[in-house]
Order: structure tokens, then C-alpha cells, then sequence
């Protein structure tokens, strides 16, 4: 059974939610922004914290499985400092923080 390009955003949210341990309280803050099927067999789904620009590129598979080895892409690096999250939860802050530097 095919996926549907919604049920794949929902696998990535909740792979990325448990991948930082993020709990359910700020799963509000994190967005689905696209998710287009690849070939016959997977998707790839954005995702991204409402009014930022930083995105999470997660693969689903038709298993329903996701790619561990996703994408983080950032127009602010880690060098650049954070104030832009200071309106963030903290833990929201801490993940786009953290994401920021190891790229």
C-alpha cells in the first residue's frame, strides 16, 4: 500500500519529534511544509519551525520507515549567534540551535 503525501509528512513530524526527543507540548511550533512523492516508492518531506527558515528534509519510504540520515539546511549558520530564537521554547531554541552547528 502507497503512502499518501499527508501520511508521509505525519511519519516525518513524528520521526523528527522522536529523533530530538521533542515532547508533545511543542509539537505545534514544528510545520509540514511539503511532501512529494519520489518515484513509486518514497516521499520527501519538509518540515520547518513556523516563521523560520531552517528545514528538515526527511525521506519516507512506502514502509512507512524514514531515513535516519536526513538534511538540515539553514540560511543562518552556527557562527552567526542566536537571537532569532530568543521567542522560541526553549527547547525549540535548543533544536535549531544544535541542528545550526553541526552543519
Amino acid at each position: 500500500m502507497l503512502l499518501t503525501a499527508t501520511d508521509a509528512g505525519h511519519i516525518a513530524l513524528e520521526f523528527l519529534l522522536a529523533d530530538w526527543n521533542i515532547r508533545d507540548e511543542y509539537r505545534e511550533w514544528f510545520t509540514i511544509i511539503k511532501s512529494r512523492l519520489f518515484g513509486e516508492s518514497w516521499y520527501i518531506v519538509e518540515l520547518g519551525v513556523e516563521g523560520f527558515p531552517d528545514r528538515w528534509f526527511i525521506q519516507v519510504y512506502d514502509t512507512g520507515e524514514c531515513d535516519p540520515n536526513y538534511t538540515f539546511i539553514s540560511p543562518i549558520s552556527g557562527k552567526e549567534g542566536f537571537s532569532d530564537v530568543s521567542d522560541l521554547p526553549e527547547m525549540v531554541a535548543e533544536v535549531l540551535v544544535a541542528e545550526r552547528k553541526s552543519r
